[in-house]
């Protein structure tokens, strides 16, 4: 395939996307291509493992993927289902519905920018993509399908069978299915909002309002304390109080590392695009973000693994009101990617 339009195929596999693939062929007969994902300004180069390159071939066949519903057991929900494009690549309800209406209890998290992340999943129990991308198929109350009865159908598919062939040189396995939906899901990417812009020197970038309460999120606010870097946050781990009142709370990470310092501790989420992916938090009890920065200014819910971070900032409503618009308008991205479904194999 030309340069052009193996370019022009990629801008096609995203469209509406900020993400595209810059191509560069090789010199050498035999030898593949290499592929470089191309991020919007603001955020650093996407890392990959080692045996995981990108290619666009592999990204078309992983966007087919996340958005079939065949790797569920009754053929209705995909992974699109509960990070839905249109709504900021979560779901929009508090609990997302599983197989057979049922709910788990979490928020299902964002999928944009999770190329960038050092965990998965609210307690951080996946440590890759690749990892992550298998969970939800064989949960029963998400898609309920076992890993070997999803390979089982998915090769099954004489379309899927032979995409498999070519990208992999072998039929669908449990490992190839979650290179393919990890390598989709990291051109998910958002940037280059007016907060970047601002950085860059625009200076019109940002209404005052916004400009006030930027200064308080890395100010007194403090809110940088945590969600910070080009992805706004700190890929850790942190007890704010949220659900500690309840009879039973959520232990969150402390499942996973069995450190009771981890009691109610949960992952740091990125803010970018944050105002499409509400509701928030890891039990999706905040519907709106003036709740979430209330519940901070408040400082959360006392307990005994609250953070040291989580503190009364005594903030006005009209500060309130200013945070609120630094992360709606500030964090926003200029060319959200909007990703339709693909046409699916047969």
């Amino acid at each position: 395939m030309a340069l052009e339009k193996q370019r022009k195929f990629v801008r096609t596999l995203i469209a509406g996307g900020a993400a595209a693939l810059l191509i560069h062929v090789g010199i050498v007969a035999a030898q593949a291509e290499d592929f470089v994902i191309e991020v919007p300004a603001g955020l650093p180069p996407v890392p990959f493992p080692a045996d995981n390159p990108p290619t666009p071939e592999k990204i078309a066949l992983g966007k087919q993927l996340y958005f079939d519903k065949r790797l569920s057991r009754d053929n209705t929900i995909s992974c699109a289902s509960c990070h839905d494009p249109g709504k900021g690549y979560s779901n929009a309800d508090q609990f997302a519905t599983g197989f057979k209406g049922q709910k788990g209890g979490r928020n299902s998290p964002t999928v944009i920018n999770a190329a960038y992340n050092n965990f998965h999943f609210w307690d951080g129990r996946a440590g890759s993509l690749e990892e992550q991308a298998l969970g939800p198929i064989a949960n029963p109350i998400e898609m309920n399908l076992t890993l070997p009865e999803a390979v089982d159908r998915i090769n099954k598919i004489p379309g899927y069978k032979s995409q498999f062939q070519k990208i992999f040189g072998s039929d669908a396995t449990e490992e190839n299915i979650a290179r393919a939906i990890a390598s989709y899901e990291r051109t998910i990417l958002c940037g280059d909002a007016p907060y970047d812009r601002f950085k860059a020197g625009d200076k019109k970038a940002l209404s005052p309002e916004a400009q006030r309460g930027m200064g308080l999120f890395f100010g007194r606010a403090a809110c940088s304390s945590c969600h910070s870097g080009p992805n706004f946050t700190d890929n850790a781990f942190h007890n704010i109080g949220v659900g500690m009142d309840a009879d039973k709370p959520d232990e969150g990470r402390k499942t996973i590392s069995n450190l009771g310092g981890d009691t109610g501790s949960f992952k740091t989420p990125t803010l970018r695009d944050i105002a499409k992916s509400g509701p928030y938090m890891h039990d999706g009890s905040m519907k709106t973000l003036k709740e979430v920065v209330e519940h901070y200014n408040k400082g959360g819910v006392p307990n005994e693994f609250l953070d040291e971070e989580i503190f009364k900032l005594n903030l006005t409503p009209q500060e309130v009101d200013d945070l609120v618009t630094f992360m709606k308008e500030g964090l926003t991205s200029s060319n959200y990617p909007e990703h339709k479904m693909p046409e699916l194999p047969k």
